[in-house]
């Protein structure tokens, strides 16, 4: 009936601070749609780019950001056979995902199995996403490989860092900007580490592969540290474009290309999902077997309450941050009282 629900509400373009907490009426589905009670939301960087109006998708306004959560289905639509009430899903909307309860497309929710928990199956997607299709699908990655990460500390960047070591048995060296980053990336399985904010990155690598090269860089930075990878690659290497963090789209001289005997292969996960779903769902498929195993584990590095969204938010546009960033809310709470008891 009259029940009300907390959600953050963009109505002005601009910075997290102009968000605002609004209660709205529960959410009603029409034949094709889920209404799921939220427990867990992730926070990603797309979320940043919408609230300023910086993304080339524009919800119509005033609309929640969040585009992933996890939660139990409360209501379905009549057409809807592929979820049920009361089952734990995975759902990945545009917008809309940082409220109490949130209302789409049943093709956007995956049923997720109960012992995959609430935070890890927000990794799926993206983080986790694209860089096993780059080390698998595009890289082809052996074992022994080296494999170089820059921007190991972000979000992506860790994965890499993970997946490399833990499912490829690759040699890992994890490069970023602070030395707690890299602390991290050691935890997560990087054999050797270096912060090109206080290195110079071509010397580095020198004195860790010597006259052998790089396999493969995984480059979700871009900027100033493509060309001192470039000319580190070993012959026969796969240079992996996957990201410009930095903010810098580089400009190379092509002929290092043909001097190294190199490949520079572009990552494009979206679109991989979209033109290849078959190969796509393999892939998700071979991530869950690697969370329920205990082989990946994903890092949240800071959750925060529904109502601190702008925080959150703030933080991750500070680059403060490593790991991911969730929101989660009191039925969640709620929820993981109840299974202590």
């Amino acid at each position: 009936g009259g029940l009300m629900v907390k959600t953050i509400q963009c109505k002005q373009y601009g910075g997290p601070s102009l968000l605002s907490v609004e209660t709205i009426a529960s959410l009603k589905p029409n034949d094709e749609e889920v209404v799921v009670t939220v427990f867990v939301a992730g926070v990603a960087f797309t979320d940043t780019l919408m609230i300023q109006n910086k993304y080339q998708f524009k919800p119509p306004m005033p609309f929640s950001p969040g585009s992933e959560v996890t939660g139990i289905v409360k209501e379905v639509g009549k057409n809807v056979s592929n979820v049920r009430v009361g089952d734990h899903v995975l759902v990945g909307c545009m917008y809309g995902g940082f409220a109490e309860e949130v209302k789409c497309h049943h093709r956007a929710v995956s049923v997720i199995p109960n012992n995959l928990g609430w935070f890890s199956p927000l990794f799926l997607g993206y983080n986790y996403g694209t860089s096993l299709h780059a080390l698998k699908d595009r890289a082809s990655l052996k074992k022994g490989e080296k494999v170089l990460v820059l921007g190991a500390g972000g979000g992506v960047g860790l994965t890499a860092v993970e997946i490399a070591k833990k499912v490829f048995g690759a040699v890992v060296i994890a490069a970023a900007s602070s030395d707690d980053k890299l602390d991290l990336c050691k935890q997560y399985g990087a054999d050797h580490t270096i912060n090109y904010a206080t290195q110079d990155l071509r010397r580095a690598l020198s004195a860790i592969v010597g006259n052998g090269g790089i396999d493969v860089v995984y480059d979700a930075v871009g900027g100033s540290v493509c060309e001192p990878a470039l000319r580190n690659m070993a012959f026969g290497g796969r240079y992996l474009v996957v990201g410009f963090a930095s903010g810098t789209i580089p400009t190379i001289p092509i002929n290092l290309c043909l001097l190294k005997s190199c490949s520079l292969v572009g990552v494009f996960w979206g679109q991989f999902m979209q033109k290849y779903p078959k190969a796509a769902a393999e892939n998700h498929k071979e991530l869950i077997d690697l969370f329920v195993s205990g082989v990946l584990k994903p890092h949240v590095s800071a959750t925060y309450d529904l109502e601190s969204a702008p925080q959150a938010l703030q933080d991750l546009m500070d680059r403060k941050t490593t790991g991911k960033l969730v929101l989660v809310t009191d039925a969640f709470k709620q929820y993981e009282k109840r299974a202590k008891l």
